[in-house]
């Protein structure tokens, strides 16, 4: 299956090469992991916060909290 180009490689460079390749061919393929949601994307996002009433509303309508 493999076959050497150029050079004159020993026994154990070529088992070594074999044993990597071998390896790599055997390992199970990675998993996907999910793609993570942008947090733009999230809806609850979307939802506004109730409105407070009282002194200091018009500041804390500025900072969320």
């Amino acid at each position: 299956m493999l076959k050497v180009v150029k050079g004159t490689p020993d026994d154990y460079q070529l088992a070594a090469l074999t044993a990597v390749i071998a390896g790599l061919a055997s390992a199970a393929p990675a998993e996907d992991k999910p793609a993570r949601r942008s947090e733009w994307a999230n809806p609850a996002r979307r939802v506004r916060r109730p409105l407070q009433h009282g002194p200091g509303a018009w500041r804390a309508s500025g900072f969320p909290g």
